[in-house]
């Protein structure tokens, strides 16, 4: 056998005896260990979307409050409505 095939199959047999040693050190937390590990990927999610959902509207506000001001200075609305227009959207949130 040469030198490079029994080092890996020595590397093979350490890898496997690594994750029967792991499997063996949880026993009966494995459950409970995957429950916690499928949580905090699903909290992780949440976060991000929660971050995203809140960057979008964010985004969405500063866009009306451009166009509001383009029609102000156009002339086609007065700051009047358009301060009511923005009050109403804030009360609506």
């Amino acid at each position: 056998m040469s030198p490079t095939l029994a080092s890996m199959n020595l590397c093979q047999t350490l890898a496997q005896d690594d994750a029967s040693a792991i499997i063996n050190a949880l026993g009966d937390n494995l459950v409970v260990a995957i429950v916690f590990g499928v949580g905090g990927c699903i909290a992780v999610i949440a976060i991000l979307f929660g971050t995203l959902t809140g960057v979008a509207k964010t985004k969405e506000q500063e866009k009306t409050k451009r166009e509001l001001a383009a029609y102000v200075a156009e002339g086609s609305m007065t700051p009047a409505d358009a301060e009511r227009i923005l009050r109403a959207d804030k009360e609506h949130d």
